[in-house]
């Protein structure tokens, strides 16, 4: 009965102890976990595969988390919030050198892609539209044909009743879908529905005779497709156009898939390459 007497009180004043929040001190009850043994190495197994956060995967999912924030739309639009601005200045050099190409060949339509998203593809066709459009006497369309993750209307302000796929199907006409831009002479033709065949869309007799259609009506045609890696959107409605513009991203666009993009695109109308996010050293917001 003493043992057992002994046994109780002890027990008594762990969970007295334990209640208090104390440390068992020396001599105490306090309860032991026996250390799990090791597990045995194997020398011959491969050490697990850890795929390492690049500074260029960081910088691609940092682009992504804010390409819809109000920030990145007054980007987009930045020839129309500051036009005396620095890189509004680089987007009427890259206008005036399409204009130098236009007297030995035509240049109605002109394609701006990228190798892959988050480029600044949708930024520069928006970009170049805009500064186009501010010339006197010139027409100037922008058509999205990102029929998929389509940003135009979004960076715009716009609120179509009805877009490229409504137009291309037939239920829409094209008057019905442009919508023109206050204050100077730009046309957007944006996206509204979202078709389940975005490629066979682009790459049909309509979308053919369309481009042919507004190459005639507008001075300037600018086609802001998806990017030209993975999908055949980019190629599909290139084959249409007069030049190729193609966005590359400083330090995050890879080589080799610059390299596969033009291989891509017809190299024959590719007009040059645009570099996006480069920074200047006297501390400007960057040039292009």
């Amino acid at each position: 009965m003493a043992k057992v007497y002994d046994a109780l009180r002890r027990a008594e004043e762990e969970r007295k102890r334990r209640a208090s929040g104390e440390e068992p001190g020396e001599g105490a009850l306090a309860p032991t976990l026996d250390a799990a043994p090791a597990p045995p190495a194997f020398d011959g197994l491969p050490a697990p595969r850890v795929r390492r956060l690049t500074w260029r995967n960081l910088l691609a999912r940092r682009r992504r988390e804010r390409a819809d924030t109000p920030l990145e739309g007054n980007k987009r639009r930045i020839t129309l919030l500051q036009p005396e601005s620095f890189v509004a200045e680089q987007f009427r050099s890259l206008r005036g050198r399409i204009d130098a190409m236009a007297v030995k060949q035509p240049m109605r339509a002109i394609v701006v892609t990228s190798p892959n998203a988050g480029d600044g593809k949708t930024t520069a066709a928006i970009n170049l539209a805009t500064v186009t459009a501010l010339s006197l006497g010139r027409r100037v369309l922008l058509v999205d044909c990102d029929l998929r993750k389509p940003k135009v209307h979004l960076a715009l302000g716009l609120r179509p009743e009805a877009g490229l796929a409504e137009v291309l199907t037939g239920s829409k006409s094209l008057e019905e879908a442009l919508i023109k831009v206050e204050g100077m002479n730009l046309d957007v033709l944006a996206v509204r529905g979202r078709p389940p065949n975005p490629s066979e869309l682009l790459s049909s007799t309509n979308m053919s005779e369309l481009v042919a259609e507004v190459s005639k009506r507008y001075d300037r045609v600018i086609l802001d497709t998806p990017a030209a890696l993975g999908m055949p959107d980019a190629k599909a409605v290139s084959e249409l156009a007069d030049g190729i513009v193609l966005v590359v991203r400083a330090d995050v666009t890879s080589r080799r898939d610059i390299e596969a993009s033009v291989e891509l695109v017809d190299p024959r109308r590719l007009l040059g390459l645009l570099l996006n996010g480069a920074h200047m050293r006297q501390g400007r917001y960057g040039y292009i």
